[in-house]
């Protein structure tokens, strides 16, 4: 008899959790079990597969390269089937637009803004949805994706462009580095430890060839599962990180961070993303985000 095509849903599931959360507690915390079933499940999930999804060392999960696939793909779907049922359960809201975003941007961009955009939309009604990984071209649940990306699109959506993705190096200034680098040319930053996410391995090869730099050259030190956590550990003082300059716009203007060289144009850009169709609702929405960062961008400038 052939196998299934799907593993056990409750495997699925506890594995989703454990790797989104980065801890069997928790994950069993979420679903209320015991640690002791979401370990089974994990174990179970990893027989049927024939491979390992965590590195143990420890009470510390790491995700392997199976493991960080498939929690792409079950974080993308599970995130997906949340938002339809926050959706289903809404009911009397009718007028409510779900859009998706990276939890990055939720969390340092979006929500600072939320009190102004109900002042300059007070006939938007919004529901935000945290989403990692990969948008699905059906936009499932969702009525728009808040994101960072490139073509080519899907040819279901009606995209947005609301301004160039630009990043650059960040750093506390009271790092030892931020002295190291000072005044110096980028080609300074080859043999510091470079802070890193594996949701952007490629931030800081894109940005070094930019600049003229051979990417082998750059030493990576730690790194982070999501950018959100990068940008946290740049402001707890850990060493130098790069990042979209409207996630530290504010850090940039209040002195928390430095930014030494500025930052560069990545080919990417700030788009929202919406099923084809007009909806009046949406577009308003885009030319105030597209407002916004335009004001951000003159802010950092």
């Amino acid at each position: 008899m052939a196998a299934p095509d799907l593993p056990p849903l409750n495997a699925l599931r506890a594995f989703e959790a454990a790797a989104r959360l980065g801890s069997l507690s928790r994950a069993a915390g979420e679903l209320h079990v015991t640690h002791g079933a979401i370990s089974r499940q994990v174990r179970l999930l990893e027989e049927e597969l024939g491979v390992a999804l965590f590195h143990r060392d420890g009470r510390r999960l790491r995700l392997t390269e199976a493991g960080r696939r498939l929690a792409e793909a079950t974080g993308s779907a599970f995130a997906g089937i949340r938002s339809t049922v926050r959706g289903l359960r809404r009911g009397g809201e009718p007028g409510t637009r779900v859009i998706g975003c990276p939890g990055s941007l939720l969390a340092r961009w979006m929500i600072p803004r939320l009190e102004r955009l109900r002042a300059d939309l007070p006939g938007l009604q919004l529901h935000l949805s945290p989403h990692e990984g990969a948008f699905a071209p059906a936009l499932p649940g969702l009525d728009a994706a808040l994101l960072i990306g490139a073509p080519p699109w899907p040819p279901q959506w009606r995209v947005h462009v609301l301004a160039p993705e630009r990043v650059g190096p960040v750093v506390d200034p009271r790092h030892p580095a931020a002295a190291r680098i000072a005044g110096r040319p980028p080609s300074a930053l080859i043999g510091e430890a470079l802070l890193h996410t594996a949701s952007r391995p490629q931030a800081w090869p894109e940005w070094a060839r930019r600049q003229g730099i051979d990417p082998a050259a750059l030493r990576m030190g730690t790194g982070f599962e999501h950018l959100y956590y990068l940008l946290e550990a740049a402001l707890a003082g850990l060493g130098v990180a790069i990042a979209p300059q409207p996630l530290v716009a504010a850090e940039l203007e209040a002195g928390r961070l430095v930014a030494p060289w500025g930052f560069v144009e990545t080919g990417a850009h700030w788009c929202l993303c919406t099923r084809a169709g007009d909806d009046p609702q949406l577009e308003r929405l885009a030319g105030w985000l597209r407002a916004q960062l335009a004001a951000t961008d003159r802010a950092g400038a």
